[in-house]
């Protein structure tokens, strides 16, 4: 993992795969390609960490798969949203859109008090 990739927050990875099915059925290496897409390479999910997070939510009905042939005509399980994921996903928006903004205020109000503290103890004035 390079200095510029992130670890993905605890939970994160569920909202990251629904929200990468929501633009339609993909295999696994898609959903991982998507979700580097969405969050501008910020997240890189390798397969260890991927698969078994589709086969739980499979079992939770989040999502569904079958077996059809990839790009280069290999065969591949591609992964579609349910009814349940669709409602998982608005749930898991919610509730993690409380979480980061709260993250990005208490940076913000630490971004601005260290500059704060750095503009009063800088001799560049």
């Amino acid at each position: 993992m390079s200095a510029e990739q992130t670890s993905l927050l605890q939970g994160t990875l569920d909202l990251l795969i629904l929200k990468s099915l929501i633009a339609g059925e993909m295999h696994g290496l898609g959903v991982s390609r998507r979700i580097q897409q969405i969050t501008g390479g910020t997240f890189v999910v390798k397969p260890g960490s991927l698969f078994p997070a589709l086969h739980r939510m499979e079992e939770e009905g989040w999502i569904s798969s079958f077996w059809g042939d990839s790009e280069n005509n290999r065969r591949a399980k591609y992964y579609r949203l349910t009814k349940p994921g669709r409602k998982q996903l608005e749930a898991e928006t919610k509730r993690k859109s409380k979480v980061f903004c709260a993250i990005f205020f208490c940076l913000a109000a630490w971004m601005r008090t260290s500059t704060r503290r750095f503009m009063l103890t800088s001799n560049s004035w």
